[in-house]
């Protein structure tokens, strides 16, 4: 009894090794979101003599809003990965290592979605701002909602947080 417990042990430890391709195919939306990046820098610079300042800052907004999200796919790839699945041994030397890898755990990682989600909610509320004259009362008005959601869950997430011990 007590070795098939131990294989059983084994089976389930190996299973981390099923995340690895998820963590690829984030790899993968991060090459699309790069496109996408790519794709909107072309149409704001294609459009520059001809758009509103609104347009730009709307643009701009756009650039920021794909790079909060690649930085957080990238955030959540390497604490993943090192929290789950293998820890990266062979990297831990190198210059270029992010201070922050290695040191996240699943509840900073947990913060750090929260207040994404926060900002790109942020930021989307402001590219509707910007647009206002194309914006429905009732559509702004779900956004808004949403937005406050978001703000109130990470606020409270973060209380509880740090109410258990987890914060700083």
């Amino acid at each position: 009894m007590k070795q098939l417990e131990s294989s059983f042990e084994r089976v389930l430890f190996a299973s981390r090794w099923l995340l690895a391709p998820v963590y690829f195919g984030l790899i993968l939306a991060l090459v699309l979101l790069l496109l996408k990046f790519g794709k909107e820098v072309w149409h704001l610079y294609a459009e520059i003599w001809s758009a509103s300042g609104a347009d730009v800052i709307i643009g701009v907004l756009t650039l920021v809003d794909i790079s909060l999200i690649m930085s957080l796919l990238i955030i959540i790839m390497f604490s993943g990965y090192e929290n789950f699945v293998s820890k990266m041994e062979d990297l831990h030397a190198h210059a270029d290592r992010p201070e922050w890898m290695g040191h996240i755990g699943f509840a900073d990682l947990k913060i750090k979605l929260i207040g994404s989600i926060v900002a790109i909610s942020g930021i989307e509320l402001l590219k509707s701002f910007m647009n206002i004259d194309n914006v429905s009362d009732r559509h702004l008005g779900w956004m808004i909602g949403i937005h406050l959601t978001f703000v109130v869950s990470g606020l409270l997430y973060a209380l509880m947080d740090r109410m258990s011990g987890g914060g700083h």
